[in-house]
């Protein structure tokens, strides 16, 4: 699969296979969606053990990597689709750039555009992406990463005190319950 090189603004400046892209270190076009249901409580997915990073950890309702050609809403609600078993609105509320290195050598390096959306329909996770799932509020999350957060992403540990964040205000969102 290829994604989409891009520079600190977002504009793209090239193409490349991903995982030549995580070996270089390369920063690249990147979503995170973020699901809540009717309750205000965030969707939380254990990623599978045979993911190429991150195996067994923790993190928002699911991660990827627009295509070439294709704009970030619908990779992300097509990704979803493919990770979660459901689709829903979504709304883009905030990006950031982020570094981390892995012990396999990899190096997750992007601009990653913060979705957020509201599901209170059936999940059927795919079991090649996903271990587990759960909704938990924003207070229990809090207390999980400071408790235990070598369970939780990387980017999860950095994109979710900036929801926080932003959720604090900005009030009238359509996506919480």
């Amino acid at each position: 699969m290829d994604v989409i090189l891009v520079d600190e603004n977002d504009q793209p400046i090239g193409v490349m296979e991903k995982m030549e892209v995580h070996q270089k270190a390369l920063l690249h076009r990147a979503f995170s969606v973020f699901i809540f249901n009717n309750k205000g409580e965030m969707l939380l997915q254990k990623r599978a053990v045979t993911k190429y990073h991150s195996p067994g950890l923790w993190t928002n309702a699911c991660c990827s990597h627009p295509q070439p050609g294709l704009e970030t809403i619908p990779a992300a609600t097509k990704r979803l689709q493919e990770e979660m078993g459901f689709t829903t609105s979504l709304q883009k509320v905030f990006d950031f750039v982020y570094k981390t290195s892995f012990d396999n050598g990899l190096t997750e390096y992007e601009f990653d555009h913060v979705l957020v959306g509201n599901y209170d329909g059936t999940i059927i996770p795919n079991p090649e992406e996903v271990a587990d799932y759960c909704y938990r509020s924003l207070p229990e999350i809090n207390k999980m990463l400071l408790s235990d957060p070598a369970a939780y992403t990387s980017w999860f540990k950095i994109a979710f005190p900036k929801l926080e964040s932003y959720l604090a205000n900005n009030t009238s969102n359509t996506f919480i319950g």
